[in-house]
């Protein structure tokens, strides 16, 4: 096999996500880019998979209506993240989920604005979304009749607010995104327009996953309220400002709950250094169990088909990501679809391990490492691959450029430093405003980890990330530019002065809290931007970017090439014209990472 086909086999490989389980139907449908975007798809009889309806654009949202005979559906537009919002008919001659060719009827329309799918009514009649239609930086909650049309705004707020679903005909559940990280939740009135706001009016805190229960008297949330990690509370709307703390796991996140429709069990994942453990818990007692047949890997999309059978994704570096399905009453655990796999390169798909260690404070950080030990210690080339957010988390995934880069014979470095998230609140939060630079120097002090530890070289060492892992490698080859060999900027900040100044004006504010903000930081702003130190890089750069990304604007990657051409720095820029933030199309994904190989070939050899 030719290395050219063997990348293309590396780089085609499709997964299954998302799963839905569909109201009334016992069945289910999931997410998976088999056609080249995502697209929503299902199991026939036999097993094999189906699309749902083909859509002409990505498909990023889908919520179905409690009789579970239509659902509605956010699609965007060359991926600038503006969901459009159409109605979905289901078709009535099977428990298989099927809807026409010309079933997306458009329902709520405005090119130019963003939209959140809330929920439906009880009845399935009324759809709640929020939208920046009045201005581009607020976002207001409307419902629509949907089989009229007819549409009201039941709450204006000058921020970002999400309605999160129904509690009853009269009253919806609303978050409406405080800082970053910290959010509150509401039972909004539809009528009289009253909040009642779920625990302390004073701490700020995470809220996440909430369930109604008691028929939407009670229920349970995800929060970490008071401590450092995500636990499972208990709440009512009688005292909602007590949380009754019912389950957490010391150091780690509960990252996601599902609720039996008979409201008599909890499933729950764990985030345990990246690794998902699935456990059940019975709210009433407190009785738990973990599921000890499943693999290790990442488990998301909890979602009960009945009240014993729990559906979910699963993925691994060595599973890119299937639905699986677990009976809890005979304890079986069944893979239900097979999307995730090659039968040309899944045997040569890596498992990495997990590592620690100490940067420049002592601060222990971990590290996912696919090392070479075919290659002498001393003579191993090498690349950091750092994620984004800034309060994202490598986790154990498959990722094909990781699993290539290995196969090519690279070691493979994926760090959780300072600012990540899934340690805690205090680990997540080391790197806001005036910190920023201590999560770069925390890359500088992996090298030495890498020399030192793994046998890498210290001239073969590359760096690549996307969008915050976008700045991390221009912060780096900027700040600590004899560390590095080349470098590989995905749709990354250049200047985080310009990127606040320019960005979505939803997304300012609430990514001042982490950055810092114009009006206070920008000094430091100008201090650290890679593009005011462009002239220090001495690796090649290569830089990839979606023309229509509206979260980080193409103008950081072009006022950053720009001024490196003129100083006739190794530079190269890509843009997709038919792009946003992600890289969606399979096209694009191939061209990104097969031009991605080839450059760390070139410059680390």
């Amino acid at each position: 096999m030719s290395t050219d086909t063997m990348l293309m086999d590396y780089l085609t490989v499709h997964s299954a996500y998302h799963p839905i389980a569909i109201p009334g139907r016992n069945s289910w449908t999931y997410f998976s880019k088999m056609t080249g975007i995502p697209q929503l798809w299902t199991l026939d009889d036999s097993g094999t998979s189906r699309l749902v309806v083909e859509a002409e654009d990505r498909i990023l949202s889908v919520k179905y209506s409690p009789l579970g005979d239509r659902a509605v559906v956010g699609m965007d537009h060359h991926g600038n993240e503006k969901q459009q919002l159409y109605i979905m008919h289901l078709l009535n001659e099977s428990t298989l989920p099927k809807a026409s060719s010309d079933s997306l009827v458009p329902l709520v329309q405005s090119l130019e604005h963003f939209h959140h799918i809330g929920g439906w009514s009880p009845d399935g009649q009324l759809l709640s979304y929020s939208s920046n239609r009045r201005d581009p930086a607020f976002f207001d909650i409307d419902v629509i009749e949907v089989d009229s049309g007819e549409v009201r705004t039941i709450f204006q707020y000058d921020g970002n607010c999400v309605p999160l679903g129904w509690v009853d005909h009269e009253h919806l559940l609303v978050r409406i995104q405080e800082t970053n990280l910290d959010s509150g939740i509401y039972l909004l009135d539809i009528q009289s327009g009253i909040r009642i706001r779920l625990g302390s009016n004073s701490n700020l805190a995470r809220y996440e996953s909430i369930l109604t229960a008691d028929q939407g008297r009670a229920g349970y949330v995800l929060t970490d309220a008071g401590e450092e990690t995500l636990y499972i509370a208990r709440f009512t709307w009688e005292q909602p400002e007590q949380l009754h703390k019912l389950l957490g796991i010391s150091g780690w996140d509960i990252e996601e709950i599902a609720l039996t429709p008979d409201q008599t069990m909890l499933a729950f994942s764990v985030n345990e250094d990246g690794i998902s453990k699935l456990g059940l818990l019975r709210p009433d007692t407190g009785e738990r169990e973990m599921i000890e047949v499943l693999p290790e890997g990442v488990v998301d999309s909890l979602s009960w088909l009945n009240d014993y059978e729990l559906i979910f994704a699963l993925r691994s570096p060595v599973m890119p990501g299937d639905i699986w399905r677990y009976n809890r009453l005979n304890k079986e655990l069944v893979r239900l679809t097979r999307i995730g796999h090659s039968d040309t390169v899944g045997s040569l798909w890596k498992q990495p391990k997990l590592y620690r260690y100490d940067s420049f404070d002592d601060l222990s950080v971990p590290y996912f490492l696919y090392d070479q030990q075919s290659v002498p210690s001393g003579e191993k080339a090498a690349v950091i691959y750092v994620h984004g957010g800034p309060e994202g988390q490598t986790k154990a995934e498959y990722h094909p450029v990781m699993q290539y880069l290995v196969q090519q014979g690279f070691v493979v470095a994926a760090p959780n430093v300072r600012g990540s998230s899934g340690y805690g609140r205090t680990y997540i939060q080391l790197d806001d405003a005036r910190k920023r630079m201590d999560s770069v120097q925390d890359l500088a002090w992996l090298v030495k980890a890498l020399i030192r530890d793994h046998g890498v070289h210290p001239q073969k060492i590359g760096i690549m990330g996307r969008s915050y892992g976008g700045f991390m490698v221009l912060a780096a080859i900027t700040h600590y530019p004899k560390l590095w060999a080349a470098g590989v900027d995905i749709v990354g900040i250049s200047n985080l002065k310009t990127l606040l100044q320019n960005t979505g004006a939803w997304r300012r504010r609430l990514r001042e809290c982490e950055y810092g903000s114009l009006a206070e930081h920008s000094d430091f702003f100008d201090d650290i931007a890679p593009l005011h130190h462009t002239a220090n890089i001495t690796a090649p750069l290569l830089v990839f970017h979606g023309r229509n990304d509206t979260r980080v604007p193409v103008s950081e990657a072009e006022q950053l090439v720009h001024d490196m051409k003129e100083r006739n720095q190794q530079v190269e820029l890509i843009v997709f014209e038919d792009e946003g933030h992600q890289t969606e199309r399979l096209e694009n994904h191939i061209t990104m990472h097969r031009k991605t190989v080839e450059f760390f070939n070139d410059h680390l050899r």
